[in-house]
């Protein structure tokens, strides 16, 4: 097999969407979405950037769209307010950047990306909006995350304590999006960003920001970015775990993935993940009936697919798709 040149990996959430919006015209705007995040880092990609750049690119295209849960559309707290959390990973050197309780930054996916640069790897709350808005990221007040569609799903789990997984029949409660890369030099990245859950408590922080354990990158082994039920993938350190058994115990990106994958489970967790290595294998595994998720390969069109086996070749230029 001949590696690629560049490779790129999108997820949008795992769990079981309304079966309107895995037909068309419902699920339009899920393809749209993932489209258009692998061609923002494929352009990076194809025109020599990193691997960081890339996923960075791409996941602050899902973070602008209110169709996933991270960024705009985030879900909200059992308080009514929004919490955004972000990590970033470089397969090189290792570098990391993590914040956690954004409030203010509009992508912040790009906050984590400004905190790589930093001797600290992970910053939570105000201090994490503070050193954002520093570093001359774009700020937006609570209108800006907040839409209907999130009120909605806050209202319906007010007075209980249910959480759930964001794409599910009732459209409520948890999601995350991610991406990883393999640049030209061979370089892997992951990043992941995510508004938690609906309805869960305000200082909850899940596996998203949790370097280990929602993200993970290392050039000699794997880069993975991490959905689903964050609180179980936290407990396993889901991502390092996969990079392990790959590193430690020989198992190929497959078998590695399934195999934390049934960790998760023995802990009562459902989700998925991407994943991509230096050699140009690329893996996305769910647990959940779907995932959201996508992948674009050198110049070629971006593939995307929601139910399991699905891979939609998808021409998104103007007046398709």
């Amino acid at each position: 097999m001949i590696r690629p040149r560049v490779l790129l990996a999108v997820h949008g959430g795992a769990g079981r969407l309304a079966k309107r919006n895995t037909l068309y015209p419902g699920r339009r705007k899920y393809e749209l979405g993932l489209v258009g995040a692998l061609r923002a880092g494929q352009q990076v990609l194809i025109q020599g950037g990193s691997a960081v750049r890339a996923v960075a690119a791409a996941v602050t295209v899902l973070e602008d769209d209110e169709s996933f849960n991270a960024g705009k559309g985030a879900a909200l707290c059992a308080d009514g307010s929004v919490e955004l959390s972000a990590s970033m990973m470089s397969g090189r050197d290792r570098s990391v950047g993590a914040v956690v309780g954004l409030k203010r930054i509009r992508n912040p996916i790009l906050a984590a990306q400004s905190l790589m640069r930093h001797r600290h790897g992970l910053l939570f709350g105000q201090q994490a909006d503070a050193f954002a808005e520093k570093a001359g990221l774009e700020i937006a007040n609570f209108e800006y995350f907040f839409t209907k569609r999130r009120l909605r799903q806050w209202q319906r789990m007010q007075g209980t304590d249910q959480v759930t997984l964001d794409h599910n029949e009732e459209e409520s409660a948890h999601g995350t999006v991610g991406a990883v890369a393999c640049d030209r030099r061979g370089n892997l990245a992951a990043a992941t960003s995510t508004g938690g859950l609906v309805n869960q408590l305000r200082g909850r922080v899940g596996d998203t920001p949790v370097v280990g354990a929602g993200t993970w990158a290392d050039n000699h082994v794997c880069a993975v970015s991490a959905t689903g039920e964050g609180d179980a993938f936290a407990r396993v350190a889901f991502a390092r775990r996969l990079a392990d058994l790959i590193e430690l115990s020989g198992l190929t990106l497959e078998e590695a993935t399934d195999s934390a994958l049934d960790e998760v489970a023995r802990v009562k967790g459902r989700g998925g993940c991407i994943a991509v290595n230096a050699s140009g294998n690329l893996i996305c595994r769910f647990s959940t009936p779907q995932m959201l998720r996508g992948w674009v390969v050198d110049n070629n069109l971006p593939t995307v697919g929601i139910l399991p086996n699905e891979e939609i070749i998808h021409d998104a230029s103007p007046g398709n798709g």
